[in-house]
């Protein structure tokens, strides 16, 4: 399994709901009996805080490095009776704890900082980044990794790395070496523990079973921001409702506080032509000063790429 992958499963989500119709054969898809999300949030959280209490890190080794990756951080289990060796720390006195809202629900996930990163752009949600990783589970399996800069769109993955990778910086600088590889100097380095909310809840997936926390140790190297239909607007400022996730309520299309302006079944950052008009979002600079926000023709405070009445 890849991490591709988990980006296919949301991806493939949006688009069943976008385009099944009756007569699909979707009758004969056996429905996922679904918990309370609630419920095995509280649960999810019991298990990450008795791993988090029960595991440590080679925190003094790491800090000694002048430029540490993921093959550097070694999380290894306190065995009952054991002593917490010299120059490691346990997990739950070094990770910070993050409360957000998703899908209706609190969550919270923890984060083992390790480095910040050093450079100065940081990537939103909804944008592409580079980077290497390693996912884990509470037995230490490893269910997914790649060693060598891979990119990925953050829309496309499970909710977790979108809610973790805006918090680090991406790579100081970076250093083309002959063979062709690159060098990046003070990436950000963390590892992320993600309740099954954030993840992939209900869907087993090849080495993880519904309702699975899971770990992923990671270094980011850079970001690529997104303008994911190509209307001169970056996709991260498409979130009309500002919670950090594309969403379109599919049971009520006329729901202004969903991400899809013209009700059309597309969110925003996926419709080049915002306001259903008839004209390209792009085409809507009318003062042509290449800022589609300073364009208001019925001064309302609608910009007019998102007024059909424009």
């Amino acid at each position: 399994m890849t991490l591709e992958r988990i980006g296919l499963c949301v991806l493939g989500l949006f688009l069943a709901v976008y385009s099944c119709k009756k007569d699909d054969g979707g009758g004969d898809i056996t429905p996922v009996e679904l918990r309370d999300r609630t419920e095995q949030q509280q649960a999810d959280n019991d298990s990450l805080q008795k791993y988090l209490n029960g595991h440590y890190y080679n925190s003094e080794l790491l800090a000694g490095l002048t430029d540490p990756g993921i093959a550097d951080i070694v999380i290894s289990k306190l065995e009952e009776g054991q002593t917490l060796p010299d120059g490691h720390t346990l997990l739950i006195d070094d990770v910070e704890m993050k409360d957000l809202e998703y899908a209706d629900t609190e969550y919270r996930l923890y984060i083992l900082r390790l480095n910040q990163g050093g450079g100065m752009a940081s990537p939103t949600f909804a944008d592409g980044v580079r980077l290497s990783y390693e996912g884990f589970l509470f037995d230490g399996s490893i269910f997914d990794s790649a060693i060598n800069p891979i990119d990925f769109d953050l829309t496309a993955l499970i909710p977790g790395w979108r809610k973790v990778l805006p918090d680090f910086n991406v790579a100081e600088s970076f250093i083309e070496i002959g063979d062709g590889t690159v060098d990046y100097v003070n990436t950000g380095l963390g590892v992320m523990f993600l309740p099954s909310g954030l993840a992939y809840f209900a869907n087993a997936t090849s080495g993880i079973p519904a309702y699975t926390p899971i770990n992923f140790k990671f270094e980011l190297f850079q970001k690529f921001e997104n303008d994911h239909d190509g209307d001169g607007i970056p996709s991260y400022l498409e979130d009309l409702n500002g919670d950090g996730e594309f969403t379109v309520n599919f049971q009520d299309l006329t729901d202004d506080t969903d991400d899809d302006t013209d009700g059309n079944s597309v969110p925003d950052y996926f419709d080049n032509d915002d306001d259903g008009d008839g004209i390209l979002t792009r085409d809507e600079d009318a003062n042509e000063d290449g800022n589609l926000f300073n364009d208001d023709t019925n001064n309302n405070g609608i910009p007019n790429y998102l007024d059909p009445e424009d």
